[in-house]
């Protein structure tokens, strides 16, 4: 960034993007997507320590791949057509969309370990700081928001 004192410039640190670093990735639910969908977060991830100088720890590097793992495979499970996964993050967080046709809101069940499947929604809410699920005109949007080491988490 850049410090202004009596007019003067002093650059104080590495310049960071003022924008977040924002991708998206459009899958048709065939064999292999969810495995492409991990990939292509690994990839943003890299490219966000690149470009944002983020600081992001072996654990939340394995939380945002296990929450891209679980809204993927909700979208792939329960919509009716193709879904889209959006990235979008700074240096003290990452955003995480995935769009599907399916209006079918997800539900979060009550904790019940014996339960067999439908712990998606729970893992997600444990994961991330945010979690938000609207209807949009071609089916629905599940965000979550995590935070990266070094922010409260």
């Amino acid at each position: 960034m850049i410090d202004h004192r009596d007019g003067v410039v002093i650059p104080t640190r590495f310049d960071v993007p003022v924008e977040p670093l924002r991708r998206a990735a459009h899958y048709t639910g065939e064999p292999g997507c969810i495995s492409a969908a991990r990939h292509f977060t690994h990839q943003f991830l890299d490219q966000l320590r690149t470009e944002w100088c983020a600081t992001i720890d072996d654990q939340s590097d394995g939380e945002l791949l296990l929450l891209v793992s679980e809204l993927v495979t909700n979208a792939d499970r329960h919509s009716n057509g193709p879904y889209i996964l959006e990235l979008e993050g700074t240096d003290t967080s990452v955003t995480v969309s995935v769009c599907d046709s399916s209006v079918a809101l997800p539900r979060l069940f009550a904790r019940d370990p014996e339960r067999i499947g439908r712990h998606g929604l729970e893992i997600v809410h444990a994961v991330a700081t945010q979690v938000t699920v609207e209807r949009i005109p071609v089916g629905k949007r599940v965000r979550a928001v995590v935070h990266l080491a070094g922010e409260d988490r």
